[in-house]
């Protein structure tokens, strides 16, 4: 079989934290008998320069037609004076509404030799694995209508936050099929004391739930939660929340991994391509320096395995690689090392080469 990926490297870092992750993923796809298609495509700031759109067309049709997605990053000064569909920004909500990806799959796993680098102390933050699993495609970031008009003191902006009972099943069962292969807990995370679209939100979450009787579930309003996660981040298991408070969490909880460098994410739909990508941002400031921790667009590379190809054992391989070089002390600046991002693309190829050969990968 051949595996089609669309690479979009997109702007600042990302194409430092592509290329090296797609190294790793050729070496894997190599080991395992595994033919591999890669196609680069615009997006984001350098598609604005070259087609003069966030997300030309052609890169939404290759995107489409392809097994997964693999994304860098998108935006940086030179573009934040846009406004409108004219935004880097707008490039990612378009791709996750055109591939319809509504569930956004965020792991955050704190490893021990890292637990000292957040600025929480070790003992709270050792023993974090969790994933929060974030609704993509629905909320404020999508909702109609939104609008800004008028001027002076009367200037108006809105924006709506709108769910239907579908989306919101859709996403649940994502969350409670995770958690019945993990520790059978679920956190379901809303504002219900407040905003109707929470109510609804925890009304059909609660439904949900009487399929997955195996499953332990509870509500939290998104503030407290948030406190939660910073004060007892190790007994969360698996959190289901809306688009905007997701968004939110999830970085909030690369405080607990010790860089945002670190969390990958998989953004799933009903039976098309996925996007997988490393929460970051540009870092427009580092770019081009080769300093970037490409370890979240590594790890990223292993949802890919998993999830577009149904190999658990080719992914495992690869997360069990970068432990070791974590361990070992193959680390970025961000993480208080001075590899570069090539030294650690290098290490981890050499360490999951290893573990392959061991294995015996193909089948």
């Amino acid at each position: 079989m051949t595996l089609r990926v669309v690479s979009l490297p997109g702007d600042g870092v990302g194409p430092e934290v592509v290329e090296t992750a797609l190294s790793v993923l050729s070496d894997v796809c190599s080991a395992a008998g595994i033919g591999l298609s890669v196609e680069e495509r615009p997006i984001g700031g350098r598609a604005i320069d070259t087609a003069g759109e966030p997300l030309p067309a052609d890169t939404l049709a290759a995107c489409r037609g392809a097994d997964a997605v693999l994304l860098g990053a998108v935006g940086g000064p030179r573009w934040d004076h846009l406004r409108g569909e004219q935004r880097c920004e707008a490039g990612l909500l378009g791709l996750r509404r055109g591939l319809g990806v509504f569930a956004n799959l965020r792991p955050v796993r704190v490893h021990p030799a890292l637990a000292g680098r957040s600025s929480l102390r070790s003992e709270v933050v050792r023993g974090t694995d969790m994933i929060v699993v974030r609704e993509l495609t629905g909320g404020a970031y999508f909702g109609e209508p939104r609008e800004r008009s008028g001027s002076g003191p009367e200037e108006m902006a809105r924006d709506s936050t709108v769910y239907t009972a579908r989306e919101v099943e859709r996403v649940a069962r994502v969350a409670f099929r995770l958690a019945a292969s993990r520790r059978r807990r679920l956190t379901s995370v809303d504002k219900a004391n407040v905003l109707i679209t929470s109510q609804l939100w925890r009304d059909v979450v609660t439904r949900v739930a009487a399929e997955f009787p195996e499953v332990s579930v509870e509500h939290q309003l998104v503030d407290s939660f948030a406190m939660r996660l910073v004060q007892r981040p190790a007994d969360v298991d698996v959190v289901v929340t809306e688009n905007l408070f997701g968004d939110i969490l999830s970085d909030e909880a690369g405080v607990l991994a010790g860089s945002l460098g670190m969390l990958p994410s998989a953004s799933l739909g009903d039976g098309g391509p996925g996007v997988y990508e490393p929460i970051h941002g540009s870092a427009p400031d580092i770019a081009g320096r080769g300093v970037a921790n490409p370890y979240g667009a590594i790890l990223s590379v292993a949802m890919l395995l998993r999830h577009a190809l149904g190999r658990d054992d080719l992914a495992a391989a690869v997360e069990a690689a970068v432990d070791e070089c974590i361990s070992a002390g193959v680390l970025t600046g961000d993480l208080g090392g001075s590899a570069g991002t090539a030294a650690v693309g290098e290490a981890v190829r050499r360490a999951t080469g290893r573990r392959l050969a061991a294995a015996g990968a193909a089948r």
